[in-house]
């Protein structure tokens, strides 16, 4: 198992971190609730399965895996639209952002 470096620690923390954060201001009356359906946005990290190696600490997500290309990252924007599927598309879109972040640093 690779060894996490200091960038990497605090993405992975920033990845439970700022869906709490945002479920807590946006939906306090729901918040946990709100708050378990924006973390499930870290299902879509299930393609790094898909890479080999499957973790690489110098390797953008964005653009790289399937489910971190433009037309699902469009595709979470539209779940974002509705009431139903609000909480998983801006968990979607909270991790895509926070993946964004992380290959700026780079």
């Amino acid at each position: 198992m690779p060894e996490l470096d200091l960038r990497a620690v605090i993405h992975l923390l920033l990845h439970v971190a700022v869906p709490l954060a945002v479920a807590r201001l946006c939906w306090p009356a729901q918040w946990k609730r709100a708050a378990l359906w924006l973390l499930a946005g870290w299902v879509i990290d299930l393609d790094h399965l898909l890479a080999d190696p499957v973790y690489a600490p110098g390797r953008c997500s964005i653009g790289f895996h399937p489910l971190h290309t433009w037309p699902a990252i469009l595709a979470y924007g539209a779940l974002a639209l509705p009431r139903r599927t609000r909480w998983l598309g801006t968990g979607l879109l909270i991790h895509i952002a926070l993946d964004w972040i992380d290959c700026l640093l780079m």
